[in-house]
């Protein structure tokens, strides 16, 4: 479609090029960004990208000097204000700074010095999370405020923490004092929301609507305190994942007011919403049109849709989410609404990140409920329609749904623990399982206590269950003490502040002040079912076996050469009694158990006595 025409339907996008047309010849150049910021020598891909942006520069001749770097070509883009360089850089490039001039014939106009750096030993091969890990997801502005906050001035948002909705304040120093609770809570992974500026007028503490895909948000600290917070993570064995958002951008993002290209967002004649028909994307019966409507439409008015058709911009996002994962020692990465970007791009994507980091692990969220369209994204998988994707996880949502399901409606022959049963007998259709991310809740999710109806009880058995199964778990920040929200969606609720981390906190999550006896009695349920997990090989590589369930009661055994471990869970309101010898392939008469929760030991004698409404893992010897 002619520029002309794009801009006649779109107002807005009329008015930036007009205003970057009148100031290009008031203003002197400038270079405004230049991204990525640095890169390191030593790299799978000797190939480089830099996208520039400032007054005119498009129309500048570019030189860059460094040995072992060629400049390979320049490309100016629709926008006169943007330049992108394609630079080789040898596997004989030294770390050091790479000058790079911008000139007009031969006047020198603009000047950079560019680092290009050594990379962390070891850094290729980097160990990603896995089946070994427990990982625990924070919304940083609700976490901890740790003091002295950062400065942020000129934000648009400023810090309201009487506004669910609002921010709070909650900031990286707040989770680097915090480091040591998480690690003694038996976690190995920390999961924060993004920490990307989002300087969005409203709602911007969550983070998913970034203004600057190199920019740590202010509010939160800088590139430094993250790159910190990793390191000091890293010390105590925790692992950091980094939520990267490839699908959209916030509405303030400096690309919208100078769009590089035309094409560089999704454009429709007038605001057009996505479908959120994800099934689209694999119906063998449906349209071109359906899916355009699924993957091209916008998240909400303030999240415009990026189109990762467009070759510059795909480059960009894969050479951003290297550059973190390289900048930072990550270990892994976490992908907003996976399947809403350009699927032909996720799996360049993906491939590109394995290159680099071939053990490196990547989970993408695709909210259905349905096994087999979550299946479909994972690596390995054989789709009908050819589609090969290189996603090594992804969230586990249908065993997430099965789970909150069977612990809260009657046993019967669909429902209760049979949908728990069946949700894991569907594992036939994932390529890897063992390798998917199944979760107590999230920040889109009610509060599992509040799903289980305040039952902790059956907290004490989603806990169980998410410790002993076949997958990645990971829990919610305040889990672990009950914090609650209204059981229908409210992000504001749900995102509550963790108890502590304000000054002047009547409850003290940290330390334990303040909390109720439930409160107590959940977090040291977890603290050590978790840090008992840290050591089970059955758990992490062992195989699952598993029985059909009766009366109200669900078997599941893991085992691993000697080793063999076996959870029951049990509805029932009064005390049971387990007949061993339903389990003959697992079990033997006489063999010795430790329930390793409360300490008893025993030696199977045909009945197993079970506690009215419990969880129990035991652990079996000879």
């Amino acid at each position: 479609m002619p520029l002309r025409s794009v801009l006649s339907r779109q107002p807005w996008l009329r008015a930036v090029f007009l205003t970057t047309i009148l100031f290009s010849s008031a203003h002197a150049m400038t270079l405004d960004h230049i991204e990525p910021r640095s890169w390191w020598v030593g790299m799978k891909q000797s190939s480089l990208q830099l996208m520039l942006h400032g007054k005119d520069i498009g129309r500048l001749q570019a030189r860059v000097a460094h040995p072992g770097v060629r400049l390979l070509r320049q490309q100016g883009l629709e926008s006169p204000n943007y330049l992108v360089l394609d630079l080789d850089i040898s596997p004989q490039a030294r770390p050091g700074t790479m000058a790079i001039e911008l000139r007009e014939g031969e006047r020198l106009v603009l000047s950079h010095s560019y680092p290009l750096q050594a990379r962390a030993p070891g850094s290729a091969q980097r160990e990603g999370f896995g089946p070994r890990d427990a990982i625990y997801l924070i919304v940083p502005d609700r976490f901890a405020k740790g003091l002295p906050a950062p400065e942020a001035a000129g934000m648009a948002e400023g810090e309201r923490r009487e506004l669910p909705g609002g921010r709070h304040g909650g900031n990286l120093t707040g989770m680097r004092q915090h480091l040591d609770y998480v690690a003694a809570m038996g976690f190995t992974q920390v999961w924060p929301t993004p920490l990307t500026e989002n300087d969005s007028r409203e709602y911007s503490y969550h983070g998913y609507a970034s203004t600057d895909f190199y920019r740590i948000d202010p509010r939160f600290g800088s590139n430094e305190d993250f790159r910190a917070f990793a390191a000091e993570a890293r010390e105590r064995g925790l692992g950091v994942i980094q939520d990267i958002v490839l699908n959209h951008i916030g509405a303030r993002h400096w690309w919208m007011q100078d769009l590089p290209t035309r094409d560089w967002v999704n454009q429709w004649p007038r605001y057009t919403e996505t479908s959120h028909f994800r099934m689209s994307i694999q119906d063998p019966y449906g349209t071109e049109s359906d899916r355009r409507a699924f993957s091209d439409g916008w998240f909400t008015p303030n999240m415009p849709d990026l189109n990762q058709r467009q070759p510059v911009l795909a480059n960009y996002l894969i050479q951003m989410s290297l550059w973190w994962i390289e900048y930072a020692g990550l270990s892994g990465v976490r992908t907003d609404t996976y399947s809403y970007s350009d699927k032909a791009f996720l799996a360049r994507w993906s491939a590109r990140l394995l290159e680099e980091y071939p053990r490196l692990n990547m989970v993408g969220e695709e909210w259905s409920p349905h096994p087999a369209v979550v299946a479909y994204w994972q690596r390995g998988k054989h789709n009908h329609d050819g589609y090969v994707s290189h996603m090594p996880s992804m969230m586990d949502f249908p065993l997430h749904g099965a789970l909150l399901a069977s612990l809260t409606e009657p046993e019967g022959h669909d429902s209760g623990f049979t949908k728990l049963y069946e949700a894991l007998a569907h594992d036939f259709v994932y390529a890897d399982p063992a390798r998917l991310v199944v979760f107590d809740g999230n920040h889109d999710t009610p509060r599992v206590i509040a799903a289980l109806h305040e039952d902790l009880a059956l907290y004490k058995m989603a806990t169980a269950y998410l410790a002993m199964t076949r997958r990645i778990p990971q829990f919610f920040y305040g889990s672990e003490v009950l914090l609650s929200s209204p059981r229908e969606r409210d992000d504001g609720l749900v995102r509550s502040d963790f108890p502590g981390g304000w000054a002047g906190d009547a409850a003290n999550a940290f330390t334990g002040t303040g909390l109720d006896t439930r409160q107590r009695e959940a977090q040291d349920w977890l603290r050590r079912l978790l840090n008992w997990r840290k050591q089970q090989p059955a758990i992490h590589e062992g195989r699952l076996v598993h029985y059909s369930p009766r009366d109200g009661v669900y078997v599941l055994f893991r085992q691993l050469g000697r080793q063999t471990l076996m959870l029951v869970l049990h509805k029932g309101q009064t005390e049971a009694q387990l007949d061993t010898a339903r389990f003959p392939e697992m079990l033997k008469p006489g063999q010795a158990w430790r329930e390793i929760m409360s300490g008893r030991q025993g030696r199977l004698a045909g009945l197993l006595p079970l506690p009215a409404r419990s969880a129990q893992i035991f652990e079996l010897g000879d």
